[in-house]
């Protein structure tokens, strides 16, 4: 489908973007583009390259139609200065109004330069929100005429914690329209927004693998912070008879640390790790040795650990941590046996901000991850409690109240697992 026969560009860009090689939109283009000329509120989800900055950057040039005051008409707030640059070199791709003027604003020494800019006059600013909020708090930067507020890369302005001056800037503008993009929407992320954002449309579009990969079945449980991961995971490992192998995945040898010493003050020697660093710490040189003794559950295996592993035949793979390499994780979720009567359920704890992670991998998969509910017996940690967890080490492991509300072993299995799920594990006797 070509650009101009459902899209309300105006000629000039209509050539723009066929003297670039965009000869059709993308799916979400097609979807927000024409909404973004009408004057409405949108959160546009969607993967990288799905086309999300040229869809703003169509929709901004596309006021342009007269000439410009030199006074702030867009602002558009982004994660970081390499976004600053991306964005401005992406209006000089489709631009061929000379006369629009556009000023990047980001974290660099001192101030001056950047405030001479503004004052030379700006049309468009592009800037990271912390720099934003600074310059306009030196009374340099005018929003009084702007009507456009883009939030470009929302989840990972929340992931390096700069809400706070979005919210600000975002009050600060009188009345506008307001335009938010991101891979993945969350409760942090929707906090964000809610002061102000106007009943926005929400539009998501999926570009998953054309190949699709086969894996064990999977489950995500979207959990708030680290503290109540901890306690998911000493919910699950409280079933002795439904969970009698896991391997459980973390980054770090210090989150190694926090978990043995969580989940041993209940199962004692029923959790080890994989290759630990001091002798007189419990724990295997290979994983065939904890496959074979039956006294041992639950082990800790850290990313760190570069050891190609053999996970057939172990019932639960949980990936506490999301490693940094994507296909690490895949390669341990990818079932290499479809037709084994033997069944493996690979659980992935993610926080909000993580969560742009699964997206990335859910493209490589070529599926999505089915998303479960939390246990009702689930102790939420609060956020407040959690930073203060992770800033000082635990004084004591994670008990049975802190964890979950105590309940007779038999009537635990509030895990959210389907039918059938529960039904294939409860058969595995022979893991035991």
């Amino acid at each position: 489908m070509a650009w101009s026969d459902k899209l309300k560009l105006n000629k000039q860009l209509l050539r723009s973007v066929n003297e670039v090689g965009f000869t059709n939109p993308k799916e979400l283009q097609l979807k927000t583009i024409n909404r973004i000329i009408g004057g409405q509120d949108i959160i546009a989800i969607g993967p990288e390259g799905s086309g999300k900055t040229t869809t703003y950057v169509l929709g901004v040039l596309n006021r342009f139609n007269y000439a410009p005051e030199g006074v702030p008409r867009v602002l558009i707030l982004v994660p970081e200065k390499e976004n600053v640059f991306a964005v401005i070199e992406q209006f000089d791709r489709l631009n061929k109004n000379k006369s629009i003027r556009i000023v990047g604003l980001y974290v660099t020494p001192g101030f001056e330069s950047q405030m001479d800019d503004l004052a030379d006059g700006a049309d468009i600013v592009v800037a990271t929100p912390d720099r934003a909020r600074a310059i306009y708090l030196k009374l340099a930067l005018n929003l009084n005429k702007v009507d456009l507020l883009v939030v470009d890369d929302a989840d990972q302005i929340v992931k390096k914690g700069l809400q706070l001056p979005v919210v600000e800037l975002a009050n600060s503008i009188d009345k506008a329209q307001h335009l938010v993009f991101t891979e993945v929407i969350h409760a942090k992320l929707e906090k964000m927004l809610d002061p102000f954002m106007r009943d926005p449309a929400i539009i998501e579009v999926d570009e998953l693998s054309d190949t699709v990969i086969e894996t064990h079945e999977q489950l995500l449980y979207n959990v708030p912070n680290f503290g109540t991961k901890l306690n998911l995971l000493n919910l699950f490992m409280y079933d002795e008879e439904l969970f009698t192998k896991t391997v459980v995945f973390v980054n770090t040898q210090t989150t190694a640390e926090k978990l043995f010493q969580s989940l041993k003050s209940r199962l004692r020697t029923g959790v080890a790790y994989l290759n630990p660093k001091f002798f007189d710490t419990k724990g295997f040189k290979n994983i065939e040795d904890f496959k074979a003794d039956p006294a041992t559950r639950i082990l800790i295996v850290t990313n760190e650990n570069e050891e190609e592993l053999n996970l057939s035949d172990i019932p639960f793979l949980i990936q506490f941590d999301l490693p940094a390499d994507n296909e690490l994780f895949i390669s341990r979720i990818v079932n290499h046996d479809p037709d084994s009567e033997e069944e493996t359920l690979a659980m992935t704890f993610a926080t909000d901000i993580e969560l742009g992670q699964v997206k990335k991998i859910e493209q490589l998969i070529g599926h999505k991850i089915p998303v479960a509910e939390l246990p009702e017996d689930l102790v939420i940690v609060t956020e407040s409690k959690s930073k203060k967890a992770d800033a000082k080490e635990d004084k004591k492991p994670a008990g049975v109240g802190e964890a979950f509300h105590e309940k007779k072993a038999s009537n635990a299995k509030t895990y959210n697992l389907s039918a059938s799920t529960k039904a294939k594990m409860n058969k595995k006797k022979k893991h035991g």
